[in-house]
Parts: structure tokens; sequence; C-alpha cells
């Protein structure tokens, strides 16, 4: 305020001794000008020296202001950044907190710890992917149901061996393997809910690693997948990839649907397989439906053995596709299926007395 005040003071100085010496110039050096002309040119003179002071000073206040500016752009930087970091901690002991709680004894408490991980991924987009393979990791754990079969892996933990039969379930182990089951179910749901839906270009496409795992009514339909790994699964009950559009590399091999006493299911109609496909070694022991489905990328059905029935009328299949060793113990429909690169398919079994419809070059024995 001081600096303003003297300078105001010493631009008023100036602009009279401007206004004065101006004016006195003009009287003595210019006999044609009058005393009003002069005053009037000294006047213009010292309003000048004025109106440059204004200026200046507009410009100072200018500068100032963005200075101003410019340091709470900062400020407010440092604000967002600091909230960052601690948006970023709390996320992590959360994550943290969650993970540790999957492995509680109580059920109910494994199941909050599964919400919690799943609530942080729809906060924080940047956990998706760490978020669904803390699930995939949860199904990959050894586990098994009565349901499966009377014959329960050592994993199981719970059973009773009798001398000489199968495995004897007490209701205790039944009542733990049902808990568990459900804790698995959600975590199915979650993984489900958490992809994006298919058909969305925008959505990132996130990868799934399941392998040997122990799935029952998984269900991805209508949802967008990077690369699904499912080598060695089992798959209980009905199971819905239908209507999917897988944006990697798919493997299936080894894996089994619907063994033991469970009848499984396997749904697959109307999906998109961008890349490989691979089903060498499948048993599917229940219907098995892949109706207009496509097939982009490299695709292999080799060494695959299809006890129910299978459906693939109207399938696609753009890239080289491997038959070759396939079993067809059911009925079995491949009315209207196209290929559209090389295919191999030596080799062909099929059931006895069964209504088998492949495409006309394909020369099947009967098993």
């Amino acid at each position: 305020m001081g600096e303003r005040k003297i300078g105001l003071i010493a631009t008023i100085a100036i602009a009279v001794v401007v206004l004065v010496g101006v004016s006195i110039a003009l009287l003595v050096f210019d006999p044609r000008t009058t005393g009003a002309d002069a005053l009037r040119t000294g006047g213009l003179a010292a309003g000048s020296v004025v109106a440059l002071y204004a200026l200046w000073l507009n410009d100072r206040r200018r500068r100032v202001e963005e200075e101003r500016q410019k340091t709470e752009r900062q400020r407010h930087e440092l604000e967002n950044r600091r909230a960052d970091l601690d948006r970023d901690r709390v996320a992590d002991e959360r994550f943290a907190r969650a993970v540790e709680l999957l492995g509680h004894e109580a059920d109910q408490v494994r199941v909050g710890a599964l919400h919690a991980l799943a609530g942080l991924a729809r906060s924080n987009a940047d956990y998706t992917q760490t978020v669904l393979d803390v699930l995939c990791s949860y199904l990959r754990r050894p586990f098994w149901h009565h349901r499966h079969s009377d014959n329960a892996p050592a994993s199981a933990g719970t059973p009773l061996k009798a001398d000489d039969g199968p495995v004897q379930w007490s209701r205790d182990a039944k009542d733990g393997a049902e808990r568990k089951l459900q804790v698995r179910l959600t975590a199915q749901r979650l993984i489900a809910d958490l992809l994006p839906a298919a058909g969305d270009e925008a959505a990132p496409a996130y990868d799934l690693d399941l392998t040997n795992a122990s799935l029952e009514y998984f269900d991805l339909s209508d949802r967008k997948v990077g690369s699904l790994l499912l080598r060695y699964g089992k798959l209980f009950s009905d199971n819905n990839f239908s209507r999917c559009e897988f944006h990697g590399d798919v493997w299936f091999t080894g894996t089994t649907v619907g063994a033991g006493r469970l009848y499984g299911r396997f749904r697959c109609d109307d999906a998109v397989f961008h890349q490989r496909a691979w089903f060498p070694g499948v048993e599917f022991n229940g219907r098995a439906s892949f109706r207009r489905t496509r097939f982009h990328g490299q695709t292999r059905f080799a060494d695959s053995r299809f006890a129910g029935s299978v459906l693939m009328t109207r399938a696609e299949f753009h890239g080289p596709a491997d038959f070759r060793a396939v079993h067809f113990e059911h009925d079995a429909d491949l009315s209207g299926t196209t290929f559209h690169a090389e295919i191999q398919h030596t080799g062909i079994t099929t059931g006895p007395d069964r209504e088998v419809v492949l495409p006309d070059d394909w020369q099947v024995a009967s098993a």
C-alpha cells in the first residue's frame, strides 16, 4: 500500500512538472501559441503521464492476479494429489483387510470380504483386474461338494473314508461343503457383475484365470472378457457363456463338464471368439450348445468327448479348426455350420443308434 501511494504521489509530481514544463516551453519557443493552447497541450502531456502510470499499475495488478491464480492452482493440485494419495491409501488398506478376511472361518465374513472387494473395484476402476484376480484365485482353491461325487479327493478334508466303500459324508461335512459352496457362488456372481457388457467397445476386456477351478452355475452370459483360462476345470450344473465376447485366447483344455453325479450343461450360443478357442480333451457329460457361435481364430476340439447331445448349428469357423478324434456318444447336429479355413476331421467316432448330422465330407466311424 505504501509503494502504491508513493508511486501515485510521484506520478502526480511528474505530471505537474510536465504540465508546467510543456506549457512554458511552448510559450517561450512558439510566440504564436496562446496561454490557453500552451496549458491545453501541457495538460495533455501531463494526462499521458498519468495514463502511463495507470497502464503500468493495471499491468502490475494483472501480473499479481496471474501469480495468485497460479499459486491457487498449484495449491489446488497439491490438495488433489494429497486427496488421491489418501484415497489410494484407504483403498489399499481396504483391499488388504478384505483379502485377509477371505481366510476367515465364518462363511458370512468371507462373503462380506468378497462384497468389499467388489465395491472397491466399482469405486476405483484401477482395482478391477486385481480384484478379479483375487476372486479367481479364491475359486481356484480346492473344493468338493457331496453332490459332485461320492468319491471326494483328499483336499475335501472333512469326508470320512470307509474301509470297504466310497467316501462317507458326515452331516457336519455336508453342511460345511454347502456353506463353502454359497461363498463360491457369491464370488462367481461378483465376477460376472464386474465384467463389462458385451458390445461395450469403450470398456476394457478383463482377463480371468480359473485354471483347475471347480465351478457350479457359472454364468458369464452377455459379458465382455479378455482371455479366459479354464484348463482342467470342473463345471457342474448349468454353465452359461452365451452371447459372450472373448477378445483374448480362451483355454478349456482338459476341462470336465458334469462329472460324477451332478449333470452339467454347457451353453455357448451366439458367442464370439476373436482369438484362439481351445477345447482339446474336454469331456462334455451333459448337453453342449454352440449354436450360431463365431470362431474367428484358431479353434480346436480335438480329442474331446461329447457324452450328451451337442448342437453346433449355423456356427462359423473363420480360422483353422481341428476336430480330430472327437467322439460323439449322443446326438450331434452341425447342420448349417460353415468353415472358411482349413479343417481337420479325421478319426471322428459316434455312438451307435444316434442321430449325428455332420458336414457331408466328414468320415466317421461307430465306436
